[in-house]
């Protein structure tokens, strides 16, 4: 059956408006609009427009879509399609997007957070495909995570499942979540930038100097540096990794143990540096996960790359018009 959906990707700066054809388990994203993120009333009317930008530009009528979702950072409330003030967001306090959308176009709407619309995204149409319970890490400049148990997107009690970012691996470390020792801390860009931050200034410290990265650059340093002088065998960034690499197997490890996963996903600083990442993984992952957990696990490049917040919002509406159609 060939489906066409409409995805609505809203970001802190920018919003994107996806129209998709998903058949027989394939997707294309055929057309797409983006515009910017401003006030809260002035964003929601932009949504519409653009809506109906998409609907006349590729000859749809209403009723020929079979689903809208939304892709937004939480807090939000999935069941009853309300965002609740997310911290990149401000003024979209208790804001029920789904029945603003759905009673303009009448067409089935729902919402997910942009963590489990990621996972969702990654299984349907990503690395996860053909699995029946996956864990999505985004592993970006934080650490978000959606869960896939027994063929479906697991989002909690109240849309909080997933949220292994605040795992404490450590005691002291990194922080991420606001916690110390974190598991975001550990496998996250601006983990890795912290860690870096530490090495560079105990080296600066004992009077050695860092070629890829003078004293007054420390403050500045990037995940994304420290990977790149890492892949050229840069000694110092190859320690940076080592350390972020065993923070981020430790959490893997407890949620092979706990979650008896078949396949874990790792985007972002892992997906583009999995050759610098894999080894010291599996390293952990023998050693600390259950020997039965491990054996049927993959770990996992995410497949979908700098388009996955596109897929994401458009793997809702797939998800839905599948329940409600």
């Amino acid at each position: 059956m060939t489906k066409k959906v409409i995805g609505i990707d809203i970001g802190g700066t920018k919003i994107a408006v996806i129209y998709a054809i998903e058949s027989d388990g394939a997707i294309e994203i055929a057309d797409k609009i983006r515009f910017s993120t401003t006030t809260v009333e002035e964003t929601i009317d932009a949504i519409f427009l653009n809506i109906e930008e998409i609907l006349s530009r590729n000859n749809l009528e209403a009723q020929q879509v079979h689903a809208i979702g939304i892709s937004c950072g939480g807090p939000l409330n999935s069941k009853t399609g309300v965002v609740m003030s997310p911290p990149n967001l401000p003024g979209w306090d208790n804001i029920p997007i789904v029945d603003r959308i759905t009673e303009r176009f009448g067409i089935p709407c729902a919402i997910r957070n942009d963590a489990n619309a990621c996972a969702l995204a990654e299984w349907k149409f990503g690395a996860g495909r053909s699995t029946q319970n996956m864990a999505f890490l985004t592993c970006g400049t934080g650490l978000g995570a959606g869960l896939v148990l027994n063929g479906q997107l697991y989002n909690g009690t109240n849309d909080n499942a997933g949220e292994v970012g605040h795992i404490r691996i450590s005691e002291y470390g990194p922080v991420g979540y606001g916690k110390a020792g974190s598991l975001e801390g550990f496998g996250s860009g601006n983990g890795i930038a912290q860690l870096a931050q530490m090495k560079l200034s105990e080296k600066y410290q004992m009077g050695e100097s860092v070629a890829w990265c003078p004293a007054g650059e420390i403050p500045n340093v990037t995940a994304k540096t420290v990977a790149e002088n890492a892949q050229k065998g840069d000694a110092l960034a190859l320690e940076i990794i080592r350390i972020s690499a065993q923070g981020l197997g430790k959490g893997l490890a407890i949620l092979l143990d706990i979650l008896n996963l078949e396949c874990i996903v790792l985007g972002s600083v892992y997906a583009r540096n999995e050759n610098l990442f894999y080894p010291l993984i599996d390293e952990v992952l023998r050693k600390e996960a259950l020997p039965l957990a491990y054996q049927v696990c993959k770990i996992k490049p995410a497949e979908l790359g700098e388009s996955i917040g596109d897929y994401a919002a458009v793997s809702i509406a797939c998800e839905y018009s599948s329940i409600t159609n």
